[in-house]
């Protein structure tokens, strides 16, 4: 598995890539990018950075179509049944195509692997283990010395079974051999509320999700799950300094439709890598929590298969169901 991260040099050459106006006729008319979830959360905010950054690039533009539902699939779908003339693209999560596909009892409206078209990986959100204020845990090694003394007294929270906050901590609690109790929530938001009243102990996730509770002093970051520190915390550790080959990135891709030719999926490839490289769109994924990672179509294939084999590990191992 191969995942990039560009910073300076790497940017520069990146932006080599900007369209020209040959390959930009390849595309005519206003371009589709449909996002699967609600407003104000961070894939919309990434497809409204994509779409704003690829509108020149492509010499067309690029609007945002929310669909949501479905986990995303409902979105999943309307790009898989879209025209094949690069006029429809759209973000698809993680765990859409490699959870899902892998969870027993998850039944899926497309075959993800024949029916929607890699292009790009472009952005993994940074995973962080917190913490309520009330627990006394502040480090790592306290957490799993506790739980080990104590097994399934600590509780962990998330979104809802098979979710990534799920995973992720089932994933930790294989690796440090230990046991957590897991505390189902319906959605991210009533769990870190959960956690901050003091009923949950500790949750792992997605850093933009948390950072307004950190502001406030709510909850506790505690570790990195992500392969890299975020530049808003740089010196937080890495969960991997404790338990080596502990990684969770929770990405974001680009899919084309069914069927996509191989010339409009480079053009759009080639777009993405110029878009991701433009330093306001750097300076936004920081401030938003996210990491650059983008490679070839070939490259996100890899990926995909890499991380899908790794959470069905972990589903299989834990006996996780879809709800």
């Amino acid at each position: 598995m191969q995942r990039r991260t560009f910073t300076g040099a790497g940017l520069a050459a990146l932006g080599s890539f900007a369209a020209s106006a040959a390959w930009a006729q390849k595309i005519t008319g206003d371009v589709r990018f449909l996002c699967g979830f609600a407003p104000g959360g961070t894939a919309d905010l990434l497809s409204r950075i994509l779409a704003d950054a690829l509108t020149p690039e492509v010499g067309q533009k690029v609007i945002v179509d929310t669909k949501t539902g479905a986990s995303g699939f409902i979105a999943n779908e309307a790009i898989a049944n879209a025209p094949p003339d690069g006029r429809t693209i759209g973000l698809a999560a993680m765990a859409a195509l490699c959870v899902a596909p892998v969870m027993p009892g998850q039944k899926l409206p497309i075959n993800v692997d024949t029916d929607l078209t890699p292009i790009a990986n472009v952005a993994g959100v940074y995973n962080m283990l917190v913490v309520g204020k009330h627990l006394p845990y502040r480090t790592i090694p306290e957490i799993i010395d506790y739980a080990k003394k104590n097994p399934g007294k600590l509780t962990y929270a998330s979104a809802g079974n098979g979710t990534s906050q799920h995973l992720a901590a089932e994933l930790f609690k294989k690796m440090a051999g230990i046991n957590l109790l897991h505390v189902p929530y319906r959605g991210g938001a009533p769990a870190i509320q959960d956690m901050i009243a003091g009923n949950c102990d500790m949750m792992f996730g997605n850093m933009p999700e948390f950072l307004g509770q950190i502001a406030g002093g709510g909850l506790i970051p505690v570790a990195f799950g992500s392969p890299r520190p975020s530049p808003l915390f740089p010196n937080l550790p890495l969960i991997s300094k404790f338990l080596p080959g502990f990684e969770v990135v929770n990405w974001f891709g680009v899919f084309g439709s069914k069927g996509l030719p191989a010339d409009l999926t480079d053009f759009w490839n080639k777009a993405l890598r110029a878009a991701v490289a433009k330093p306001d769109v750097q300076k936004r994924f920081v401030e938003s929590g996210m990491d650059t990672v983008i490679g070839s179509p070939a490259e996100f294939k890899a990926t995909i298969l890499a991380d899908r084999k790794k959470w069905a590990e972990v589903i299989k191992e834990a006996g996780i169901r879809a709800d």
